[in-house]
């Protein structure tokens, strides 16, 4: 039996639609086997809740008076340094970005305060943020410098525009060295004396579609606590790697750009992190709805986390992405969620940069969305590219 958007979009409708979050999909493929689950089930909701560097907002602030030209000029948003090479009210802030007192040129600074990532949240926050720029004035913008606060509800746009967001899978990151390293994976200690992972395993959402069956180029997505869209794969999106027999790459593959209406985001969905000796990141909130319009979709739907494997990089070596990176094996997901793994025959203990239980929220949440019929779902215009670009 197959389904169309269509047809699950008039369930939603009529208050028909059954929706499950992947978590859920699992127990229910394991009761009733695929086909009767790719029958009963109409939509499978997943999410995920971690640092994704690659991510910032674009804003326009309008006209000034008198009017200045941000475009060619330099702006400051807290204190951060934003791009304004655009037009002329138009800035884009990216979430890693640091103010320029921070002491970039030490390699274990500490723990960095404030970033772009934290801009970004105090302003879905609601709060005032400080904006100074500098222009060369024109003769149609003769303004020099302009100080002044600016808050959400007050500029003309506010976007969310993240490049790259959502990677299908990723490394365990493990430390063979001698001395700690400090990295966008966290604190690595030396001699295997930690790991540390980022995914969302079975709730992630390219993992619950490895083959982008129905997640493309215009799929609607919860994002930041409010509607999103994907807008193309995103950077570093590689989806030709080695997968295993259930389609799960062995390596970090396919990833998401996606787009969405700040305004109508929430703070606790896009968090600042610190990361100590490293910088800033943000945590964006996402959950993408996977329609089961048939039994291969289903099944993949109820991906187990013993069943995705990760492999398992020495960040004391440089690991190339496009190039063969030597992997330490490979472990699952629920051995990674169990605190414990074992690595050339020594037990390590791990932590997860990615939150589990905010990820299950998401998919809940958004579950709830199309169940009272506030969401409905989006055929893609596009599918994502299964082959380099």
């Amino acid at each position: 039996m197959t389904k169309t958007i269509s047809q699950i979009n008039e369930k939603i409708k009529k208050g028909k639609v059954v929706v499950v979050t992947a978590e859920e999909m699992i127990k229910i493929v394991k009761k009733y086997g695929i086909k009767k689950a790719s029958e009963k089930v109409d939509v499978v909701t997943t999410g995920t809740f971690a640092p994704m560097c690659s991510s910032g907002m674009i804003i326009n602030i309008g006209k000034t008076n008198p009017r200045i030209k941000l475009g060619g000029g330099e702006c400051f948003l807290n204190g951060v340094p934003a791009y304004c090479g655009l037009a002329a009210g138009d800035i884009f802030l990216g979430a890693t970005a640091l103010p320029l007192s921070d002491p970039k040129n030490n390699p274990h600074p500490g723990k960095f305060k404030y970033g772009g990532a934290h801009v970004i949240h105090d302003f879905v926050a609601k709060k005032n943020i400080k904006l100074s720029a500098k222009a060369y004035g024109t003769d149609c913008y003769p303004a020099k410098k302009l100080e002044k606060f600016i808050n959400i509800n007050e500029v003309k746009d506010a976007i969310l525009f993240n490049v790259r967001n959502c990677s299908q899978n990723y490394n365990v990151a493990v430390n063979l060295g001698q001395k700690t390293l400090y990295t966008y994976m966290g604190v690595l200690l030396p001699k295997l004396g930690n790991a540390s992972y980022c995914s969302a395993g079975q709730l992630s959402p390219l993992l619950n579609d490895p083959y982008y069956e129905t997640i493309g180029i215009g799929t609607k997505i919860f994002l930041g606590g409010g509607i999103g869209y994907i807008v193309g794969p995103g950077t570093q999106h590689r989806p030709q790697v080695k997968r295993a027999k259930n389609g799960i790459p062995l390596e970090p593959a396919g990833t998401l750009s996606v787009r969405g209406n700040l305004k109508q985001m929430k703070p606790e969905w896009l968090e600042p992190v610190s990361l100590l000796g490293y910088g800033v990141s943000l945590r964006v909130g996402i959950g993408v709805p996977i329609p089961i319009l048939n039994e291969k979709i289903a099944k993949f739907t109820a991906i187990k986390d013993e069943d995705i494997l990760a492999p398992v990089v020495d960040y004391s070596q440089e690991y190339p992405y496009f190039k063969k990176t030597k992997k330490l094996g490979f472990v699952n997901y629920k051995e990674l969620r169990s605190g414990k793994i074992k690595i050339l025959g020594k037990e390590v203990s791990t932590f997860g940069l990615s939150n589990y239980q905010k990820a299950k929220e998401i998919a809940l949440i958004l579950k709830k969305w199309i169940k009272s019929k506030r969401f409905f779902l989006t055929e893609c215009v596009e599918r994502l590219p299964l082959s380099e670009r």
